[in-house]
């Protein structure tokens, strides 16, 4: 297993597979994706081998990212090689949703069994305003079509901001009432290049929080290898309600994951100040070189981040990391 000076254990591994993105999301590339390097993200045996080192060390979750992890044509790829790992119980991916209709019965067949779709806004026109693109109904579509293949599990994420959909919290709620999704609204986070716009838009996780729980939403259990939401439960309600606050006081306190982007560099922390490089040992079949490298690294892991000081390390864009 492995664990931190802290005494964190890491059951949950965030693998990025590209940071290209066709989204336009206002908090993330509103300039849309630029392209301003050699695309040589990781390949399938490269995948695979580093899926293996980190299962040995006890991972049992991995969430495949990106960017928009399926713009790579080979992504199903990248499925089939998590399922077939020792270890690995539980194959997530986060998406954009723009492709989810046609493609999600495949995906499960391959072995996706969790699924996390961002979608921050119920309103079409608020929607394309957001991500710029005209996609909702599509997207709402391939949500529609996700619960239909029983997958284990189908989350929402949620960015709320104040200039654009801070007022639709209620409406979330409403839309899972007679639906079994959990919707996690996620703090917007500052980022290098995002200051003013994170100055004018932050909508504290405290805030709602503070409204599910004088509304009778309780407080439920995290799991061993669940994310960092603190989720919420109705008795009247089919869905939950998730809140991801990375400025809370207690957030590190929790934390049970690890990064690779498509770069294969290994981030022990999304703004961590630069990410350790592990490709060149990600070929070797044998994986002692690189399963040592991560018995090693995890004792440098710091306590917490530095967000409250304004230090969001190396994070131009979370499309760098996965989120």
């Amino acid at each position: 297993m492995l664990i931190d000076p802290t005494g964190r254990e890491f059951s949950y591994l965030r693998l990025s597979i590209t940071d290209v993105c066709n989204f336009k999301c206002v908090y993330c590339l509103p300039d849309g994706y630029q392209g301003g390097h050699d695309r040589g993200f990781l390949t399938i045996d490269e995948i695979s081998n580093t899926l293996k080192a980190f299962a040995h060390h006890g991972i049992e979750k991995v969430r495949i990212t990106g960017g928009e992890p399926t713009l790579r044509k080979d992504f199903i790829d990248v499925v089939r090689a998590a399922k077939d790992v020792a270890g690995i119980k539980k194959i997530a991916m986060t998406t954009n949703g723009f492709s989810l209709h046609k493609n999600i019965h495949d995906w499960v067949d391959a072995g996706l069994n969790a699924i996390n779709v961002s979608i921050d806004s119920l309103d079409s026109r608020m929607f394309n305003t957001i991500t710029g693109h005209d996609k909702f109904t599509s997207v709402m579509k391939g949500i529609d079509t996700a619960l239909e293949t029983g997958i284990d599990s189908v989350k929402i994420n949620s960015v709320l901001m104040k200039q654009y959909n801070a007022k639709e919290f209620d409406t979330f709620l409403n839309w899972v009432k007679h639906r079994p999704v959990t919707i996690r609204f996620i703090e917007l986070m500052q980022t290098n290049d995002n200051k003013a716009f994170f100055d004018a838009n932050h909508v504290s996780g405290q805030v709602l929080k503070t409204q599910l729980l004088q509304t009778g939403w309780q407080q439920v259990a995290r799991s061993a290898s669940a994310g960092p939401a603190q989720e919420f439960a109705h008795p009247d309600y089919q869905g939950r309600i998730g809140l991801i606050m990375p400025y809370s006081n207690d957030f590190c306190s929790t934390c049970n994951r690890l990064r690779v982007t498509a770069k294969g560099n290994l981030h022990l922390c999304l703004f961590s100040e630069e990410g350790i490089s592990l490709r060149e040992y990600m070929n070797d079949s044998s994986n002692s070189e690189l399963m040592a490298l991560l018995s090693r690294y995890i004792k440098t892991k710091k306590p917490t981040h530095l967000l409250h000081q304004g230090n969001t390390g190396i994070t131009t864009n979370l499309s760098m990391l996965g989120g």
